[in-house]
């Protein structure tokens, strides 16, 4: 099974935490999560629970997109080069 993307996951947090909020029982709760989101029943407690611990809804996290970019290759060595010295990965 493929792992929840962070917007996936910000989405279920804040499911899981709007049921908490309106004082739903939390094995009520998880059948609930379980349900509309479609993941099991332990991975519905583990999203209340963390949401329980975070205490708040989190920002939806964007989606990111695959961009391919063409550099000239001085400027692609000066940024791994950079990126040795600063401890940054190329991506940062």
């Amino acid at each position: 099974m493929a792992r929840s993307t962070d917007t996936q996951k910000s989405l279920k947090l804040n499911a899981a935490h709007r049921l908490l909020s309106r004082g739903t029982a939390v094995a009520e709760a998880a059948d609930i999560l379980s349900r509309e989101c479609g993941i099991s029943l332990r991975e519905a407690y583990r999203y209340l629970e963390e949401a329980r611990a975070i205490g708040r809804a989190v920002p939806v996290a964007e989606p990111l997109v695959a961009a391919t970019l063409k550099i000239p290759g001085d400027v692609l060595r000066q940024l791994r080069a950079y990126s040795a010295i600063s401890g940054l990965t190329l991506k940062a």
